[in-house]
């Protein structure tokens, strides 16, 4: 992920490892009774399982938006082992050409469960090819160019479609409407992220008490992949610094030490403030420029960290461009402009 500077330290809530991604797999729930939180969404998802188990058909095709990290891979995975059903993942971006779709569908199983992440990123001649295998299970696919083309239909097996999105405003709208199960994932509340970090904590084998549990909780921004990456990087802090037991003072100190404050931020999220109160004294700002006062990338910016200070009232949109809010002065502790 684009991101990281020479200039600064590394993004906690930014930038994953592929240590963190190994780790990650293993802290996955496998079953609706494990996954904690979206409670709407499971119990929704348990009648229709159960129903479609019943009459020994597949699941109707499922797709999962919201912001990343809020478990919408997991749930696919946690939707095939609730079916007893095999899961083949890919992503939007990887289906390059019709004949690599037809070649993943055409080695799908009766039953199977084919997972797309980023959908929204499909080829649109992908997308069209993928239409009458959502709905009526057959491809037809063009083979050969000018006089000499020829079309030929191929049978796929019945399956299940189940795709996750960041950006439900760029799905098409003949592909969402094919879609018989949508879901859009809420972010968590400090209880329920509490939860996760506990659990994470079982697995990880690593000492928490309740406190210590809700302290990285309340700094992960309702994300449980980010409450599972904090975990890690306190675990570590408390291995050097507190022979390995995480309790509400080691969390505190381990997190000031990462540059996470009470709210959540990184030391990114706070140069960004800076530069919306200070350098441009609370002034609106459009995002290029603000992407170039801090060194970063304009889509990582809005993609990654704008959500969230969205979301807190930190800063808010206008026609003009991006500005501070008197929360933000208040955080930062910087007077505004109209009070000097």
């Amino acid at each position: 992920m684009r991101g990281m500077h020479e200039t600064g330290p590394r993004s906690v809530t930014a930038e994953l490892t592929a240590d963190d991604l190994d780790v990650d797999r293993t802290l996955r729930p496998k079953s609706l009774d494990d996954y904690c939180g979206q409670e709407r969404v499971r119990e929704n998802l348990r009648v229709l399982i159960q129903a479609a188990k019943e009459r020994n058909e597949p699941l109707d095709h499922v797709i999962f938006s919201g912001p990343p990290g809020l478990g919408k891979t997991t749930l696919a995975g946690v939707v095939a082992n609730e079916m007893g059903a095999k899961l083949h993942t890919t992503s939007g971006p990887a289906i390059e050409r019709t004949g690599d779709l037809a070649a993943i569908l055409t080695n799908l199983e009766e039953g199977d469960i084919l997972f797309v992440d980023e959908i929204h990123r499909l080829n649109h001649q992908v997308e069209e090819v993928l239409y009458p295998a959502m709905e009526d299970f057959f491809l037809d696919i063009v083979i050969g160019k000018g006089p000499a083309a020829r079309s030929i239909r191929l049978d796929v097996p019945r399956f299940t479609l189940i795709g996750a999105t960041t950006r439900t405003g760029l799905l098409t709208g003949p592909l969402r409407d094919r879609f018989g199960i949508s879901y859009r994932l809420d972010y968590y509340t400090t209880e329920e992220l509490a939860r996760i970090v506990v659990r994470s904590a079982g697995i990880l084998g690593v000492d928490i008490d309740q406190q210590g549990a809700l302290e990285i909780a309340s700094r992960s921004r309702g994300t449980p992949r980010l409450a599972n990456r904090l975990l890690k990087r306190v675990r570590d802090y408390a291995q050097v610094k507190a022979e390995g037991s995480i309790t509400w003072d080691i969390a505190a100190e381990a997190l000031k030490f990462f540059e996470i404050d009470e709210m959540g931020l990184d030391w990114m999220d706070v140069k960004i403030l800076t530069a919306l109160t200070k350098t441009f004294r609370g002034r609106p700002v459009g995002l290029t420029t603000v992407a170039s006062a801090v060194g970063e990338d304009p889509a990582t910016l809005e993609d990654v960290y704008e959500p969230y200070l969205l979301q807190t009232g930190l800063i808010i949109r206008t026609p003009q461009g991006r500005q501070a809010t008197q929360l933000a002065f208040e955080h930062l502790g910087v007077v505004p402009p109209a009070t000097r």
